[in-house]
């Protein structure tokens, strides 16, 4: 079986990773363009770019550049490849495209699963492999198996596990494939999860503390929720706890100890343990109290 994988980041590039451990012969990547990275705005290669590099594969930044003709693949993998798919390719592969969603397929289409589910509040979630159609995250369903959600579970930790389970459903779907049965999602089940705008990132202490808790978490470690504190704007990572009681104004800081900054909530306090100021390191919010950038009685607006 000959594959042609389509991924960029170092999501991407952990499946791809796993798959040739596995001896999987991957005959073409397609990636997106080397883009400015970092502070000096370096023009780098995706991970993608430079494993398939290193393994000696031959790298392509656009489908329409791939020799199929002569590469002949049979299947194409996508994770993360961060572009939509044309109908003509996808009819141009005997066995198709297959995409690795994470998600539990029909809920959370869309370019940000993890960070929706998790601001959403919900329990479980999982990892999806699908036959890629025309319309967006709709093809049939090839596998899928569910994930439970940590209660204070971060963005970061939650993708590493479902990185953990999606490349070991890839890896049984290649071995089995010939025995996989496609079965159609239902469309009325649908819900998206829709690319994230810097609005998304805004925490408002104004609402319930559940909702300050799901919406902190669902973006640490990056690209974090910021708030508003003495004029400038914060980003705060690391709810350790939650309390259903406390006196003061939403967003008011009641409290700062070794478990972080104590602040209430529409319904109770959360305790974050972590904020970082502009131009400077993520920190302690104990020791961002000592070196005098935060105090007790200060309020997020």
């Amino acid at each position: 079986m000959r594959i042609i994988f389509l991924g960029t980041p170092e999501y991407s590039a952990k499946h791809l990773q796993v798959l040739l451990d596995e001896g999987f012969n991957v005959v073409a990547v397609v990636t997106q363009p080397d883009k400015p990275k970092g502070r000096g705005l370096k023009v780098l290669p995706s991970p993608v770019k430079l494993l398939a590099l290193q393994r000696g594969i031959p790298v392509f930044e656009k489908l329409k550049d791939v020799p199929f003709d002569q590469i002949k693949p049979d299947i194409g993998i996508v994770v993360a490849y961060g572009a939509l798919i044309k109908k003509h390719y996808l009819d141009i592969l005997p066995m198709g495209f297959y995409n690795v969603h994470p998600s539990l397929l029909p809920k959370y289409r869309g370019a940000a699963p993890i960070n929706r589910a998790i601001e959403n509040g919900e329990k479980v979630t999982g990892v999806t492999i699908f036959k890629l159609t025309e319309q967006l995250d709709a093809g049939p369903i090839a596998l899928q198996e569910k994930l439970q959600i940590g209660e204070y579970e971060t963005f970061g930790e939650l993708q590493e596990r479902l990185i953990e389970l999606g490349c070991k459903l890839l890896v049984e779907f290649l071995k089995n494939i010939d025995h996989v049965k496609l079965i159609p999602q239902d469309d009325k089940l649908a819900t998206y999860a829709p690319k994230i705008n810097p609005e998304d990132l805004l925490v408002d202490f104004s609402k319930q503390t559940v909702k300050v808790k799901d919406k902190i978490r669902a973006y640490d470690p990056n690209p974090g929720v910021k708030a508003n504190l003495n004029g400038q704007l914060v980003k705060l990572f690391k709810v350790t706890s939650v309390k259903e009681n406390g006196q003061g104004d939403p967003g008011r800081i009641i409290r700062i100890d070794e478990l972080g900054a104590h602040v209430k909530t529409s319904d109770g306090v959360v305790v974050i343990s972590d904020v970082q100021f502009p131009s400077k390191k993520r920190m302690r919010f104990l020791d961002a109290m000592n070196g005098r950038l935060v105090k007790v009685g200060d309020i997020f607006q």
